[in-house]
């Protein structure tokens, strides 16, 4: 099974005035620390509400320094169940952005035609997309 996880990040940004400004220094940010490693998580501005439902900004601004809410979405293949998902998106999105914490939002299985796993039947078989054998190194 193939699944998509939407992973929460807490991100801490300093020297900011706005939250516009916030937002793109913790994207920024996260980016430099997935990359080059896990250049494929999508990383956006997360959502957050008021305890009365009302929609607030992502990033929480005082003293020049802000947390940022942000969404970080991640497609795990060939896992067992839901549970599992979480958890390999959790240890490798973790591993790259230490002390900051980390909330599963969701966890979706992805439709085999949509996934983006467009080579994976060669890919499975050792031959890279070019059709020659290097990918199959080291195995």
């Amino acid at each position: 099974m193939d699944c998509r996880v939407v992973v929460e990040a807490a991100v801490p940004v300093y020297d900011v005035a706005t939250v516009d400004e916030a937002v793109r220094i913790a994207i920024s940010k996260t980016g430099e620390m997935l990359n080059p490693d896990l250049n494929y998580v999508e990383i956006d501005a997360g959502t957050r509400t008021s305890p009365g439902g009302e929609q607030l900004d992502p990033a929480f601004v005082a003293a020049d320094e802000a947390l940022v809410a942000l969404e970080l979405q991640m497609d795990v293949f060939n896992v067992d169940r839901d549970e599992h998902a979480s958890r390999v998106a959790r240890k490798e999105i973790g591993k790259r952005l230490r002390n900051i914490p980390l909330k599963v939002l969701s966890v979706t299985e992805i439709d085999p035609e949509e996934s983006d796993r467009a080579n994976e039947t060669e890919t499975d078989r050792g031959e890279s997309a070019s059709g020659d054998d290097a990918g199959n190194a080291g195995d």
